[in-house]
């Protein structure tokens, strides 16, 4: 085992986290400067190994927190980590990690990361080899030169502390201190058994008078006994006369307060059933009330209903004689029309047909002259010009002024035919819109019948939501009368309730249950009585047992008895004591398995998580047929007994009981309280779903009016729609004549301007044509004869189309004269009767309103009747229920005048047993006093029972009694306890005697102890005192070979002995002490540093490099005695000369084969023997570091800083 890592925090300089590199298990050293913190190191190990600080003020651990500048640190810890490979330490792991946590207010240890005592650390210390007798495995600064400066006596007391004599010191204390209390109570007995000796002697005089009394005494007592009895004996016989005569009263009083009960039972079920019947009456005359309303609306209703029909059946006939006339006029307006239109379709073909021919005609005309024309001009342009070239630019200037013309009436016609197109899209678009118009007046009665339909509908929906809402009007007012009612039964039981309970009670129960409802607390269950049920026949036992517990609250733990109490204090409603289930723990009791020994708990039926509750207050009370079972099964079993009447026996002895009224039941108000709280709640429940239900209802009658009004305004709307309707499709039949006249004069124009183009482009031809063909004065042969045809045929063309111009025209003029007749005539006059026509179909819905009236009438006729079969209905079942109300409560009364006449018995036979209580009484109290008297006698001889005086006559008896107490007057000094004194004190004396022996005997063990402690103190002096000597003697030698030196023993016996005992053996040593131990004064040191045979010399005498090498060698010779798994030098070579440091670094590398070294120094010696370097240092505000360095690095400081770099 060796100390594998180190971790340092706020300890002192190392105020950051310092992790150090591992350590080698062999040789370790730490260089640093002076204050740089390798004291601090060595004291944080010590500080983790609790080594020298035990008890730590808050002062000291304020020390070994950090103290620079910046945050302040808080808390520090050092933790070591142990290689734990051989199992030294018996954890069972290969790694043992300690730490030591500080603070201000804290001082704290772990073992494996888990928090431990610091007994459990200092124990798991010793176990791996740290022993508490020799700290001389850390070797702090200084403590060499301690050591050093030793005197022989303090070495002594250092040899005794290394040999353990601490334990043996100790014990032996503790013996001496136990001899002399043992000592003192010696002293006390004998004392004791002094006194007691005296005082027997005066006793054994007092006897004999004593016996002379207690004969006479005898006699007194037993006459008095003789008395006594038969006064108990008397007074029984009596107390049985009584008992009796309560029994058989009992029986019958039972009886009549059985019936008493049903009685009261029966009162209160017709009481219940008079306030159904007037519940039923308040509502069947709510119901008649609300009927009686509905019918004198109805009757209302029909009237004016009535009324509206009369007068829409006295318009509807004139109607129709206006109907008849206008269906004759649009007869014969259609008719015509159709003529003419049947003539225009049958003119328009040939009419068509001769626009063509004439179109034909008029364009080979045009031709013909254009061809003539041209010819001419050809011909009289050869006269004008006189060469080809004139000829040809005069071509070309009429050629290029052509192409110019046809480029603009191309346009021209393009724009035209654009126009055409545009106007027909027109004309379609308006002609559908025209028909549209018309199909919409042809179907306008359709759509006002459609727009009357969703009217009738509209309306019925909202009839009928109307219906429904009076439906829920009707339950609202028949469950607020329910409620009403409900509340007062309420009420009434609230009241009942609270005049069980204490004003306080009753307000904490009330918020009780408000605040669980406001809190939403799931955890509170309520007051016990609520939560269980019980049959008749227990429920006066289990009240009686429950008592104030019954209105405890039952919750589920003490968190949310918390809560609820801190809110009951904040609002000061009252108190209440909780029953938290996570805080009960009732015991099992003791109960009686018998027949006559029920288990009141089994008789409760609860819910299983509420069982602690019940067991607390029910859990060992059994239910027993009568009051003496009761009695014995609670004394016999320290149970409470109970009967099913409510007399009641506890443990104790003590009975109680009495008449309980079971009207007045505890258990009856609160499950009635309950049942009316349920009732009330389910009842308020109905009625806010009847409010929502409403509230809802009036939502859809509001969107079912909206509708309604909204289907009347359609149909109002397209009523009114169709006048404007009317004049937009006259203005629209007016546009689309005159886009039609527009086409027709853009046609035209089309004809014109392609006639134009056509001319222009064949001129353009002959322009080129002529451009082309040679100069020449005159037309050819060819021409000349073209020219002559062309003027004979244009005569003969121009007539043919004057004839077909002459025919169109008349076409023209019959087809015009039939288009203004259509359109200016007939058709005005067909739109006009139409118009006559659609007011007469909404003359129709004045049909359809008589038929909607009609209807109503019907409907609400019905409606009267069943509210008149309502009404009759109603007014039998008010009969019928005043009826049985007059039946219930004659039964009541009879009832009534029964309970009192039980009452009254029950009254007489209470008084008749109050008197015979009273005498029972005080019969009891007599009886209780002989029983106590003759008690007083205690125990009797037995000739008190024999006939000498159990025949004697009372009278006789008292006159002996008399004549025993004369006599007993002059033994009045008598003690009358010297018997019982007499042995009191021989059995004390007897005691004393054998506890003074039992102190004898003890005292000898202690002495006998004290003496082997002794010895085995001087043993283990001896025997360290060899082992050190020899250690030191080898380890001088190994640090001095050409020296010698030994530990003396210094005796009182020989204070100059050192120098004779320096030849003697070990042998010769111990025959020649004095006695023991306790002559040894000190421990010398003698050495020789030159040679094993010179004379040596006492420690006093040696230089300071000498003194601190014997200390050393002191040191490695107590840790060869007692080893420990691993060793801390701090600059133990400091004040050693060059030769010895090297054979301490030489001892110190063959050591740590079996030990682990951690050493400070500041000599190169022990660094070329080190396993590993490390150094520490200084960075600043009061704060030190530690990290891993190289023998050489670490070489390069320690020259440096001895050649005073």
């Amino acid at each position: 085992m060796y100390i594998n890592q180190i971790i340092i925090q706020g300890f002192k300089s190392y105020k950051d986290q310092t992790i150090l590199e591992p350590f080698s298990p062999k040789h370790n050293v730490i260089v640093g400067r002076n204050g740089s913190g390798k004291s601090n190191f060595f004291a944080a190990i010590r500080f983790a190994l609790g080594d020298s600080y035990t008890s730590l003020s808050r002062e000291d651990r304020q020390n070994l927190l950090h103290e620079g500048s910046g945050s302040a640190v808080m808390s520090a810890y050092v933790e070591v980590i142990f290689d734990n490979s051989d199992e030294r330490f018996p954890t069972g792991k290969d790694e043992l990690i300690l730490r030591r946590t500080i603070g201000q207010k804290k001082d704290e240890y772990s073992l494996d990361r888990k928090n431990a005592t610091k007994q459990d650390v200092m124990n798991l210390l010793e176990s791996a080899g740290f022993s508490k007798s020799n700290p001389y495995y850390i070797v702090p600064q200084g403590r060499v030169t301690t050591l050093t400066n030793m005197k022989d006596p303090e070495r002594l007391n250092l040899l005794k502390e290394v040999a353990g004599t601490q334990v043996y010191e100790n014990r032996r204390a503790e013996s001496l201190k136990i001899m002399n209390e043992t000592d003192s109570k010696r002293a006390k007995i004998d004392e004791l058994l002094t006194t007691i000796r005296g005082r027997l002697e005066e006793l054994e005089e007092e006897k004999e008078e004593l016996r002379a009394y207690q004969d006479k005494d005898r006699e007194r007592r037993c006459l008095e006994y003789t008395i006594y009895n038969r006064e108990q004996e008397e007074i029984n016989r009596a107390l049985e006369e009584i008992d009796n005569l309560r029994v058989n009263g009992v029986d019958e009083n039972d009886a009549n307060r059985d019936r008493f009960q049903q009685g009261e039972q029966d009162k209160q079920q017709l009481e219940e059933e008079i306030g159904r019947i007037r519940q039923r009456l308040e509502l069947l005359g709510l119901d008649r009330k609300q009927h009686q309303d509905e019918k004198k609306d109805a009757a209302k209703q029909k009237a004016n209903i009535e009324l509206e029909v009369q007068n829409l059946s006295a318009g509807q006939s004139a109607a129709q004689q206006s109907r008849t006339q206008f269906e004759q006029d649009l007869q014969h307006v259609q008719s015509t029309i159709g003529e003419r239109e049947s003539a225009l379709q049958k003119l328009m073909p040939e009419y068509n047909k001769i626009r063509e021919q004439e179109k034909s005609i008029k364009s080979q005309v045009m031709d013909t002259k254009a061809k003539q024309q041209r010819l001419s001009t050809k011909e009289g342009r050869n006269a004008r010009f006189k060469t080809k070239n004139e000829r040809d630019k005069w071509l070309q200037k009429e050629i290029d002024e052509n192409n110019t013309a046809l480029a603009t009436r191309k346009a021209v016609r393009t724009q035209t035919i654009e126009d055409i197109q545009a106007l027909e899209s027109d004309i379609k678009k308006a002609v559908n819109e025209i028909s549209s118009l018309r199909e919409e007046f042809e179907h306008r009665g359709e759509t006002m019948q459609k727009h009357y339909n969703s009217v009738q509908k509209a309306k019925e929906n909202r009839n009928a939501l109307q219906d429904q809402r009076k439906e829920f009007w009707r339950e609202e007012a028949r469950l607020d009368t329910v409620l009403r009612n409900t509340q007062q039964e309420y009420k009434i039981a609230e009241d009942f309730l609270n005049r069980m309970m204490d004003r306080n009670t009753s307000r904490g129960l009330a918020a009780v249950r408000r605040i669980k409802q406001e809190h939403n607390l799931d955890g509170v269950y309520g007051p016990l009585a609520e939560l269980f049920t019980v049959s008749d026949k227990f429920k006066t036992s289990v009240e009686v047992t429950g008592g104030t517990s019954l209105f405890h609250v039952v919750v589920d733990n003490d968190e949310t008895a918390t809560q609820v109490l801190e809110i009951l204090q904040k609002e000061r409603a009252g108190r209440v004591t909780f029953m938290p289930l996570n805080r009960l723990n009732p015991k099992q009791a003791d109960l009686p398995q018998a027949n006559d020994a029920i288990a009141m708990i089994s008789r409760l039926n609860f819910e299983a998580k509420y069982e602690k509750a019940f067991r607390q207050v029910f859990g060992k009370t059994i239910i027993c047929p009568n009051l003496e079972v009761a009695a014995q099964y609670a004394r016999s079993h320290s149970v409470s007994a109970i009967t099913p009447d409510g007399d009641r026996s506890d443990k104790k002895g003590a009975l109680s009981g009495g008449y309980h009224d079971p009207r007045s039941s505890r258990i009856d108000g609160v499950h009635n309280l309950v049942k009316h709280r349920d009732e009330l709640d389910k009842q308020r429940g109905r009625l806010n779903d009847i409010r929502q239900q409403l509230t809802s209802k009036d939502q859809e009658i509001t969107r079912a009016v909206g509708e309604f009004e909204k289907a009347e305004q359609r149909a109002r709307q397209a009523e009114r729609g169709y006048e404007p309707k009317q004049q937009e499709m006259r203005a629209r039949e007016s546009d689309l004549q005159n886009k039609n006249n527009a086409l027709d004069s853009k046609r035209l124009a089309k004809e014109k301007v392609e006639d134009l183009y056509r001319e222009t482009e064949d001129q353009q031809s002959a322009y080129e044509a002529e451009l082309a063909s040679d100069f020449k004065k005159a037309l050819s042969n060819a021409e000349e004869a073209e020219l002559q045809r062309l003027n004979d045929l244009l005569p003969k063309l121009n007539k043919q189309h004057l004839e077909i111009s002459s025919k169109r025209a008349d076409l023209e003029s019959q087809k015009s004269n039939m288009d203004v007749e259509l359109r200016e005539n007939l058709r005005p006059r067909l739109a006009q009767l139409k118009t006559q026509g659609f007011e007469f179909e909404g003359g129709s819905g004045t049909s359809n309103a008589l038929q909607a009236r009609q209807k109503d009438l019907k409907k609400i006729t019905k409606s009267v009747d069943t509210i008149d079969a309502r009404l009759l209905e109603v007014e039998q079942s008010i009969e019928a229920a005043n009826e049985e109300l007059a039946t219930v409560q004659r039964q009541r009364d009879d009832k009534q005048r029964e309970l009192e006449e039980l009452a009254r018995g029950i009254e007489r036979f209470q008084k008749k047993m109050d008197k015979s209580i009273a005498k029972k009484t005080l019969l009891s109290e007599k009886a209780t006093e002989a029983a106590h008297n003759i008690r007083d006698l205690g125990v009797l001889p037995e000739e008190a029972f024999e006939s000498k005086y159990t025949r004697v006559s009372s009278d006789k008896a008292i006159k002996r009694l008399h004549a025993v107490h004369e006599a007993l007057k002059k033994y009045s000094h008598v003690n009358k306890k010297a018997f019982e004194q007499y042995t009191n004190f021989t059995r004390q004396r007897t005691e004393l005697q054998k506890r003074r022996k039992e102190l004898d005997d003890s005292q000898g063990s202690i002495t006998d102890l004290i003496n082997v402690l002794d010895q085995r103190k001087d043993e283990a002096i001896e025997r360290t005192f060899k082992q050190v000597s020899k250690e030191f003697a080898t380890v001088f030698q190994k640090l001095v070979p050409a020296g010698k030196g030994r530990l003396i023993i210094q005796r009182k016996a020989d204070p100059r002995s050192a120098q004779a005992d320096e030849d003697e053996s070990d042998t010769d040593a111990e025959r020649r002490r004095a006695s023991s131990v306790e002559n040894y004064t000190g421990v010398g040191i003698a050495v020789s540093f030159n040679s094993t045979h010179d004379e040596q010399q006492h420690i006093q005498q040696l230089s300071g490099g000498q003194k601190s090498l014997c200390a050393l060698a002191l040191v490695f010779a107590i840790q060869a005695c007692d080893p420990a798994p691993f060793y801390l030098f701090d600059e133990i070579d400091a004040n050693l000369d060059a030769q010895y440091r090297t054979a301490v670094a030489e001892l110190l590398k063959e050591s740590s084969k079996t030990g682990q070294f951690i050493c400070t120094t500041f000599r190169a010696e022990m660094l070329h023997v080190a396993e590993k370097c490390y150094g520490v240092v200084y960075r600043g505000n009061k704060t030190s570091e530690i990290v891993d360095v190289s023998r050489e690095t670490a070489l390069e400081f320690v020259e440096g800083r001895i050649s005073g770099q």
